[in-house]
């Protein structure tokens, strides 16, 4: 992203990406005459001079909005706001035999979201995780799964969050090695800990940083050297440095690759609890697992972040922008041709894939229209994100279930949250910020807000909740609820347009 992003800003006519920047905040345009010094003063195109050029102009702003608007107006300070049904399910606490409803729980859980007041704007927040560059080491050890669903056949990968040690393979992102075949083997266990299961975000992988952020927590080491918890992320096809074997990468309601997880999980710890988390496209794609597994779900509860829900909504309302045309969906166009790339020996197999212009393409609705239709046989990009879409899912939701979004976040839009869906499904909260970003909500410390939140939420619920009792509400909308009425308008939330040939 900081290579797309210098490369807009460096040209002195791009003025309406600083306008967007400063127009979010009341700042005058006047300032352009500091943005064109600074875009024009770091012209390499390595990433630390890019990071440093990021850095400058970050500092810069902030000053000078410090300046024109006073300290006292710079806190930091967002405001939370829940949305949810009238009455939340109601869970049983393990001591005591009192409950607590899902909606109070997520509360008691949620710190005051003071964020550095540097950076206060979402695009500021959002900017900061490409220019910030620290380190939290989660080791990983992959294993390469074959997908035993032929509607969605070839390999994937599962990193597995291990405890430090020696070694490193060139072939796989920083931290991260192949499990040995004796080691695998011997992976099953009869224990009896919490188990959480990441998705990444689109063209990421297990190293995000946003990931580990959430995952480090919770896999810190108490005085004695015992680890609470254990971890796993699914890598999205050709993601990560993976291989693909077919012809196809993955989309946003790719579900397989979860569930045959989920129950390969479910038979090697038959013990542990398992709880997912996901973040951006890959909240898209839990979300959708969890309404189609609905009351059958083997999960015991689940968090989204930065989840962009309604992908047409987002869509439409990121190219309405100068940053959200010619930045934010230019850059992610560019990781996804990046990845075409990678794999395009076995991607151009697909006689309906089209090389040369995909690689004339500029912007991730581009990419979707010619890479996804054709792909998995939607007409339109317009038709591939309604059907991928995850706000219908929510409705068939049937664990606990925690939402956070930021209001401010410039790619997936708030105008898209299903703020009417959350008020129908009681086995689900969201809380949204008004300051945050895109998967960033970055305090004045270096830390990040949103891993207090998780760290808190999936611990409360491993270790305080009885997650094998979960108790009904009747707050589920009528028109969901089989009543055996063959007359009675039922809704599908989960059914899906898209049916895949399967050859016999």
């Amino acid at each position: 992203m900081c290579d797309d992003v210098a490369s807009t800003f460096q040209n002195s006519n791009n003025n309406h990406a600083a306008n967007d920047i400063f127009n979010a905040t009341g700042h005058p345009r006047g300032t352009m005459v500091w943005w064109r010094i600074i875009a024009g003063s770091f012209k390499a195109r390595d990433h630390s001079s890019l990071a440093l050029a990021g850095a400058v102009l970050v500092v810069l702003v902030s000053l000078l909005f410090t300046i024109r608007m006073g300290m006292g107006r710079l806190s930091g300070q967002a405001k939370t706001t829940y949305h949810h049904s009238p009455r939340t399910i109601s869970l049983q606490r393990r001591e005591g035999g009192r409950t607590v409803s899902l909606l109070d729980l997520c509360k008691s859980i949620t710190p005051p979201c003071r964020l550095n007041p540097f950076l206060f704007n979402g695009h500021l927040q959002t900017v900061w995780t490409v220019v910030k560059n620290d380190t939290v080491p989660i080791y990983y050890k992959r294993h390469i799964f074959q997908q035993q669903d032929p509607t969605y056949a070839g390999i994937f990968t599962v990193d597995f969050a291990v405890q430090p040690y020696e070694g490193s393979d060139p072939a796989l992102p920083p931290r991260t090695t192949y499990f040995t075949s004796s080691e695998f083997s011997s992976i099953g266990s009869q224990d009896s800990k919490p188990m959480l299961v990441g998705l990444h975000g689109l063209s990421g992988g297990s190293y995000e940083l946003y990931l580990r952020h959430a995952l480090a927590p919770l896999l810190i080491p108490d005085q004695n050297g015992t680890v609470s918890w254990e971890a796993c992320v699914i890598n999205s096809r050709g993601c990560a440095m993976s291989k693909i074997t077919s012809s196809v990468l993955y989309n946003a309601r790719a579900t397989w690759d979860m569930r045959q997880t989920v129950r390969w999980l479910r038979t090697t710890f038959p013990n542990r609890p398992l709880f997912a988390i996901g973040f951006s496209l890959g909240a898209n794609i839990l979300t959708n697992y969890l309404g189609e597994e609905g009351a059958g779900c083997e999960l015991k509860a689940a968090m989204v972040l930065s989840n962009p829900w309604n992908l047409d909504v987002s869509s439409v309302l990121l190219q309405s922008t100068f940053l959200g045309l010619h930045v934010y969906s230019r850059t992610m166009g560019t990781n996804m041709k990046k990845l075409f790339e990678t794999h395009v020996d076995q991607i151009s197999k697909n006689p309906r894939i089209d090389v040369e212009k995909i690689r004339r393409l500029k912007y991730l609705h581009e990419f979707d229209r010619h890479v996804q239709g054709p792909t998995w046989g939607y007409p339109t990009e317009g038709a591939y994100y309604r059907d991928a879409s995850s706000s219908d899912s929510l409705l068939a939701i049937r664990i606990p279930f925690f939402a956070l979004h930021a209001r401010d976040d410039p790619i997936a839009a708030d105008e898209a949250l299903p703020r009417s869906e959350m008020e129908q499904n009681p086995y689900a909260v969201l809380c949204t910020t008004s300051l945050g970003g895109h998967l960033s909500w970055f305090e004045l410390g270096g830390g990040r807000w949103f891993a207090r939140v998780t760290e808190a939420f999936f611990n409360k619920m491993a270790f305080e909740i009885d997650v094998s009792e979960q108790l009904e509400v009747d707050g589920v909308l009528d028109s969901l609820k089989n009543t055996g009425d063959p007359g009675r308008p039922r809704f599908e939330p989960v059914r899906r347009k898209l049916h895949v040939a399967v050859d016999a």
